[in-house]
């Protein structure tokens, strides 16, 4: 299963980072060997790349598994394995909390199951310290939410937004300065909660869930099926939006490579997808671009009842941008626009208008809130940080917006003279 890609010739960055993406294939493609011959500055960038793409350890891992380290410079690897080192002790402190939040809620006997993060253990994540996580996702019965909200709020979180049956919530927290903070045992400082209809009429994921036992606790996680389907679901939802961490694409990737040969957990996944509309589309979509971005790794078992739903106008989008939207670097670009009007075509709604989406009437919400007893200089730098952060978004979607509109009458264009 090939699939003939259309785009324009990447970047010399663009390369860089495809090349990175491709240490991941086996065995691996001669377009590795242009990290032998990357300058000390464009390794900088690299780096920031793979530090805010949630790559940078994976393809730490990797190079040591495949012993060419060598292609690495002594100051990168050195700058990477003290990331890896971080990590671990911030992984170590994120398992303490997870553990504690799953005991308060089995002891409470919440019905819930991890969404993400940990529950990508083994088959997406080898190591679960090899992840970039940030925060913990659970998925709850809609009647437990309350519950659910107090032994956060006992732990030290507030809700800080609701959107929809999403509820974030965080601590009191001071803004990391570097990207390098990522790998930090800071405190954990995000929890999200999603809650399961109570309708009866519904189908229930929690009602098919499993146990997975991790780090000496047995926790639930959702059924083999829907773990894959909701993973495929989340990496397709961050594609319609300005920017999505390319390591989703790497778990997704293995995971598939994980379950190639067992044709009836694709008929699992399968017969989970017909319950969510649009679900075996979005799929299709995925496979299609991570096929374009890496190498052939779909089983038919999978492909033969998703691809064939991609139009040729998606396709087309795919093409011509799909990997340059893998490839990009923070804060990404509003190129998913002209996608998500294709996909509304197929019958997939977006959450948001366009106009809403090219300029949000609101400011982005607060990156740092107020600790107790703070001294005038931490709320001037508070604020600081805070003004700083919104003339950075402003600034991306004044860019961008222009960027969007001179593309999307290209994107015309061609369409009308491919006549698709």
């Amino acid at each position: 299963m090939k699939f003939e890609t259309m785009q324009k010739p990447l970047s010399t960055e663009q390369q860089m980072r495809h090349a990175v993406l491709l240490t991941f294939c086996d065995p691996l493609p001669d377009q590795c060997s242009l990290l032998q011959h990357i300058s000390h500055e464009d390794w900088k960038k690299l780096l920031h790349w793979l530090d805010t793409s949630g790559l940078a350890l994976y393809f730490l891992d990797r190079m040591l598994e495949v012993q060419r380290s060598d292609l690495l410079p002594p100051v990168v690897l050195a700058r990477l394995q003290q990331n890896y080192n971080d990590n671990i002790a911030r992984t170590q402190r994120l398992m303490t909390e997870s553990n504690a939040i799953h005991r308060e809620f089995q002891n409470s006997q919440l019905s819930y199951a991890t969404l993400k993060g940990f529950s990508l253990w083994p088959l997406s994540v080898s190591k679960p310290w090899l992840r970039s996580q940030l925060d913990l996702d659970f998925l709850i019965e809609e009647d437990h939410l309350v519950e659910a909200r107090q032994i956060l709020e006992q732990r030290g979180y507030y809700l800080h937004a609701v959107s929809g049956k999403s509820w974030e919530f965080k601590r009191v927290h001071t803004p990391g300065r570097s990207v390098k903070d990522l790998y930090k045992p800071l405190p954990l400082r995000c929890v999200e909660l999603h809650a399961e209809s109570n309708d009866q009429s519904l189908p229930s994921v929690l009602a098919r869930k499993d146990v997975l036992d991790f780090n000496g606790v047995s926790i639930p996680v959702l059924s083999r099926s829907d773990l894959f389907l909701a993973q495929g679901l989340h990496l397709f939802k961050h594609l319609l939006s300005e920017f999505s961490r390319t390591a989703h694409f790497i778990e997704f990737y293995r995971h598939v490579l994980a379950r190639h040969q067992d044709d009836l957990f694709w008929k699992e996944v399968r017969a989970a997808a017909e319950e969510s509309p649009g679900a075996a589309l979005a799929l299709g979509v995925i496979i299609i671009l991570t096929t374009q971005v890496m190498d052939d790794f779909a089983p038919e078992a999978l492909a033969n009842w998703t691809v064939h739903l991609v139009r040729p106008r998606v396709r087309f989008w795919l093409s011509l941008y799909g990997s340059k939207s893998v490839l990009t670097s923070f804060p990404g670009c509003k190129l998913y626009l002209l996608l998500q009007r294709e996909l509304e075509r197929e019958g997939i709604s977006s959450k948001r208008p366009l106009r809403r989406s090219l300029m949000p009437l609101s400011l982005p919400p607060a990156i740092a809130h107020a600790p107790p007893h703070e001294t005038v200089p931490d709320q001037v730098r508070r604020h600081f940080t805070q003004i700083s952060f919104i003339w950075f978004r402003l600034r991306f979607h004044l860019f961008e917006g222009v960027r969007y509109f001179c593309e999307s009458i290209k994107w015309r264009q061609r369409i009308r003279k491919l006549a698709l």
